[in-house]
């Protein structure tokens, strides 16, 4: 968070991830990230989002800090066999543990980037619209857009217009 408003403090607090948990239990079929971020939004958190629509900084913030404590949850989760937490932009859900399951989720780069906060500290603006520079160039590959459609919660045939305003939706 080099060149914009850092975090109050590097680690969440307690009552967040008890939100958090609650909303994940509230909503058995699972939620998306956006409607995550959203709910939580409303009951206090993410103070440091004060732009509508949100900077891509704010978003980027946001988005980590979820992201690091969904992990935390599915670490706690798997540690005391009480569920496994699959975790991705369009689907974040809380399953029953299954312990043949959670046997093949030892090994993920993803979870480990979100795990470590340093990763936030790095991060800049000018890294941010590299990242939203990338998704975008890969999106207008062929062999990506049914894949970048699907981030959106769209399909083909879609315009432009419609793409834009989804991506908009969601930020």
């Amino acid at each position: 968070m080099s060149d914009n408003a850092s975090r109050a403090t590097p680690d969440l607090p307690a009552s967040f991830y008890s939100e958090l948990e609650n909303l994940l239990m509230q909503s058995p079929g699972g939620m998306r990230e956006y409607a995550l971020l959203q709910q939580l939004k409303e009951c206090g958190y993410f103070p440091f989002i004060k732009h509508r629509p949100a900077l891509p900084m704010e978003l980027f913030q946001a988005h980590f800090l979820l992201f690091h404590a969904l992990y935390h949850l599915q670490q706690t989760h798997l540690q005391n066999r009480t569920g496994i937490l699959r975790i991705s932009t369009l689907s974040i859900r809380l399953y029953p543990y299954q312990p043949g399951e959670a046997a093949l989720m030892t090994l993920d780069p993803v979870r480990d980037y979100y795990l470590e906060l340093d990763n936030l500290d790095a991060m800049t603006e000018s890294g941010v619209a590299e990242l939203l520079e990338n998704f975008w160039r890969d999106y207008v590959r062929p062999d990506n857009r049914a894949m970048a459609l699907a981030e959106l919660g769209l399909s083909d045939p879609v315009d432009e217009t419609t793409i834009k305003q989804a991506y908009r939706r969601l930020a």
